[in-house]
């Protein structure tokens, strides 16, 4: 076990001592729960994909993609060719 120092701004500080205040924990014990419940919410944030993150804003009318940057090129080329005008 070790001892860790750690600076609260304003409104964690607020937090933590209404949180000591209401539940009767002590301000050791507060920490470590809100770290343990914090845990699983950060291990699901690092094994998400930038695109899954993106995936949840409306971009709008012509804000999506396509398809992959990897394909970009190959995907333009297509894009441009489907807009032609067919040959007779």
């Amino acid at each position: 076990m070790s001892t860790r120092s750690v600076r609260l701004d304003e409104e964690a500080e607020n937090a933590l001592e209404e949180i000591v205040n209401c539940t009767g924990m002590s301000i050791s014990d507060a920490i470590k729960q809100g770290l343990v419940a914090y845990r699983q919410i950060a291990m699901e944030t690092v094994t998400k994909q930038p695109a899954e993150f993106f995936k949840k804003f409306d971009l709008g009318k012509g804000g999506y993609s396509i398809g992959d940057a990897r394909q970009s090129k190959l995907l333009l080329k297509e894009k441009i060719r489907s807009k032609r005008p067919k040959k007779a």
